[in-house]
């Protein structure tokens, strides 16, 4: 036995493990639209959110003391922050006063129209059924966002740039 070929069969050893067969997998059902109240459900409380904090800004005058807290590197170092103002240009913005409100803070009153562009944006889309607009930021962009906010923030401490401190 020890010169002859033995030939071992591999469907009898308790090792072999079986062949596997393929599993038809179902073609995958289409997806469903959501209806048009659900589309617009996420934008319209994010506009409803805003809406709140400047319905509650215009109500709330940041002007008379007591009611908003300092700014706290305003308070610590006299520095004006970019957001420095914003709250008073927030209020002037929700009474319809603009020349006010740029004059109390410029770069917000710029945010507050980018971000009624976006809103308008995403509730016409949501509203026509369109893809949802992805406001996301690369790298690249913020660096001249964020070189921006510094030379607001510098010409606004300087007494040339004193037209953009509140």
């Amino acid at each position: 036995m020890s010169g002859e070929n033995q030939q071992v069969d591999a469907s009898r050893t308790p090792d072999a493990a079986p062949t596997p067969v393929p599993v038809p997998v179902p073609p995958a059902a289409p997806a469903e639209r959501p209806s048009r109240v659900r589309r617009l459900a996420v934008p319209a409380l994010y506009l409803a959110g805003a809406v709140a904090a400047f319905g509650y800004v215009g109500a709330v005058d940041p002007n008379e003391p007591g009611h908003y807290p300092v700014c706290p590197l305003f308070r610590l170092t006299g520095v004006l922050c970019p957001g420095c103002g914003g709250l008073r240009s927030a209020h002037a913005f929700a009474h319809g006063d603009l020349v006010t409100a740029f004059g109390a803070n410029a770069l917000a009153v710029v945010g507050y129209f980018v971000f009624a562009g976006f809103m308008t944006l995403w509730l016409v889309r949501a509203y026509r059924g369109g893809p949802t607009p992805k406001f996301v930021l690369r790298p690249r962009y913020w660096w001249p966002i964020g070189a921006l906010a510094l030379v607001f923030v510098i010409v606004r401490n300087l007494s040339f740039g004193s037209a953009l401190a509140p």
